[in-house]
């Protein structure tokens, strides 16, 4: 057994666990933290300090894509170590990784999607975006959705669609209208007031609700028509989680500004928006520095990132998420306790028929090696969005622990 604590020296010498320490120290999110140690990560699992094993179904929510400690992520991090850290607040030095991944991901993208600014979470990302846009229009109004989860900064959380997360810090900002995803009727609230309507491709924390044929089209159109910013938040569907490299070539939709974070960086914190040049470069003047980030595009980030989407590129993942996707479908959608599963690729949710005391489901599945979680605004349902890199038989290993679970509750 590893022995993890912190010696206390002094006249009372004393052991102090590093679990007291979490609770003692650390801020907390919620009064019913899983409480997990983590000794070690490798691939889709993370191991306690007793070596247990837990099979990783949400890739630290839509973080590790390419897994946990991927060889080819450490190399370019060590690589990366080894010639600089941090030299400059954003956007002043040329620096190799930022360059290069910036050209990588304009590579794959649409021309009108070629410059990225680099911050350090999708929270920033979705605060540059709204600055950029109400830059660039000249326009203050802002539109949502109501079940959408955007981030907890105060401007990412004046446009998340749940009020009761948002009581408790108001005044947010002003100028902030929600409608409801998938509602054609709605789309006519986008005026010429607007200065842009953040949606995600999928929405997420809603329970993956997937958009209904020919939504993401009218919205699109709507935006163009009134000349409003559509702004697609991709922080959870991106980098390969649906099936696609970015979750908007499903639907043949193009926003005006992406959001990026979770799995762009393979494991360290990296987020970015990105528009056109056009666009972008309302932030430069009349103010200056209309954004500015001292870590953002982090050059260890960077090198990880770069590594992670050669990973995703080069071993094929994308090309796999959909029969992966439909293993896990059909290996748990005739449980009994199962009512329905929704997905694009292995961005899924699980609804159950009845109405559980989740706290209980998720120390059941915990107890059985799974880790799992609901979702903010579906508490029917819990997610699965384990790294792409899982196989068919660490799939099967995992959903006959799932079912094991849900026979127990």
């Amino acid at each position: 057994m590893v022995q993890n604590y912190l010696i206390i020296s002094g006249s009372n010498s004393e052991k102090v666990t590093n679990r007291e320490i979490f609770h003692k120290y650390i801020g907390m999110t919620s009064p019913t933290p899983m409480g997990i140690e983590v000794e070690k990560a490798e691939g889709i699992f993370l191991f306690d300090p007793e070596g247990k094993r837990y099979f990783d179904l949400v890739s630290g929510v839509a973080v590790c894509n390419t897994g946990h400690r991927h060889p080819a992520i450490l190399k370019a991090v060590n690589d990366q170590l080894d010639k600089y850290l941090h030299l400059m607040v954003y956007g002043e030095f040329i620096q190799s990784p930022q360059v290069q991944f910036a050209k990588m991901l304009a590579d794959h993208l649409p021309e009108s999607l070629s410059c990225n600014y680099f911050v350090n979470s999708g929270s920033e990302a979705i605060e540059g975006a709204m600055k950029l846009a109400k830059r660039y229009t000249g326009r203050t109004g802002i539109l949502s959705f109501r079940k959408a989860y955007h981030g907890s900064t105060q401007g990412s959380l004046s446009i998340l669609g749940d009020e009761s997360l948002k009581n408790a810090f108001r005044p947010l900002l002003p100028g902030i209208r929600h409608i409801r995803f998938n509602n054609f009727e709605d789309l006519d609230h986008i005026d010429e007031s607007v200065a842009c309507i953040v949606v995600e491709t999928i929405q997420a924390e809603a329970g993956v609700i997937l958009p209904v044929d020919g939504y993401l089209e009218a919205l699109r159109r709507r935006c163009t028509e009134k000349r409003v910013l559509l702004v697609m938040d991709e922080v959870q569907t991106g980098l390969g989680r649906t099936g696609k490299l970015f979750a908007f070539e499903h639907y043949g939709v193009i926003p005006d500004i992406l959001v990026l974070a979770k799995g762009l960086g393979g494991g360290m914190p990296l987020g970015a928006f990105i528009s056109s040049h056009k666009i972008m470069s309302s932030l430069t003047h009349h103010p200056e520095l209309g954004h500015i980030t001292t870590f953002g595009g982090h050059p260890v980030c960077c090198a990880a990132a770069i590594a992670n989407l050669e990973v995703i590129l080069k071993e094929n993942l994308i090309s796999q998420v959909e029969e992966k996707g439909n293993l896990f479908i059909e290996l748990l959608g005739d449980h009994p306790a199962v009512k329905a599963i929704r997905n694009k690729g292995l961005m899924m949710a699980l609804e159950l028929h009845h109405h559980y005391e989740w706290q209980k489901v998720l120390k059941i599945f915990i107890a059985n090696g799974i880790i799992t979680e609901t979702f903010l605004f579906d508490p029917h349902s819990f997610r699965l969005a384990p790294p792409l890199t899982i196989t068919p038989d660490e799939i099967r290993e995992a959903c006959e622990r799932i079912r094991k679970g849900l026979s127990m509750i």
